[in-house]
C-alpha cells in the first residue's frame, strides 16, 4: 500500500495549488494522509476527487466549513497498521512521550503544524512522522512532503521529498 504523507498546504494563502510533482504522487498513492492547515475547502474537494482515499484532520488555520468536514484527529486501519493523522504536538521537547500517551493505541502518528520534517520513533514503539510543508518551507532548505510504503503489516520505505 503506498502513501502519500501531507500537511500543511495553506492552499491558496502560501500557493495557489499542490505542486505537480505532489498530484503526481497523489495519483500513485492508495491512501492521501493530510494532517492540517488546508486554509480553503477548495484544496480538499479537490484530493477528495482526485485520491484513491483521503484520511484528513483540520489544522490551527482551518475554518468552520473545514472543521464541519474534518476531525480534530482522523484515524484507520491502514495494511495491518493503526495510524492517527492530528495537526499538533505540542513542544519538540517531551513529544516523543506525551504522544506515546496520547496515542498509546496507534502504531503511526503522522502530525503538522511546525513545518518541520520529523521522523523519529519513541519508546513505545508509536512512529512520529511530520511530512513538512509542500508550499511553505518556512525555515527549512525546502518545501517538503512524505511517502511510505505499509507491506506485511510494517511501514517501510518511508522517504522525505524535498520540492
Amino acid at each position: 500500500m503506498r502513501l502519500l504523507l501531507l500537511a500543511d498546504t495553506h492552499v491558496p494563502r502560501r500557493a495557489k495549488d499542490l505542486p505537480g510533482r505532489v498530484w503526481d504522487e497523489v495519483h500513485r498513492a492508495d491512501v492521501v494522509l493530510h494532517a492540517g492547515d488546508w486554509v480553503d475547502v477548495s484544496l480538499l474537494d479537490a484530493l477528495e476527487e482526485r485520491a484513491a482515499r483521503l484520511l484528513a484532520c483540520w489544522g490551527n488555520n482551518d475554518g468552520p466549513p473545514l472543521r464541519a468536514r474534518l476531525p480534530e484527529v482522523a484515524r484507520a486501519e491502514l495494511g495491518g497498521l493503526r495510524f492517527a493523522v492530528v495537526h499538533e504536538t505540542g513542544s519538540s521537547a517531551g513529544r516523543h512521550a506525551r504522544m506515546a500517551a496520547a496515542y498509546g493505541d496507534v502504531d503511526v502518528l503522522v502530525f503538522g503544524h511546525s513545518h518541520i520534517p520529523w521522523d523519529t520513533t519513541a519508546a513505545s514503539g508509536l512512529r512520529l512522522l511530520n511530512p513538512g510543508s509542500p508550499t511553505d518551507r518556512r525555515r527549512q532548505p525546502a518545501c517538503t512532503y512524505m511517502t511510505a510504503e505499509v507491506t506485511d503489516g510494517a511501514l517501510t520505505d518511508v522517504r522525505l521529498e524535498a520540492l
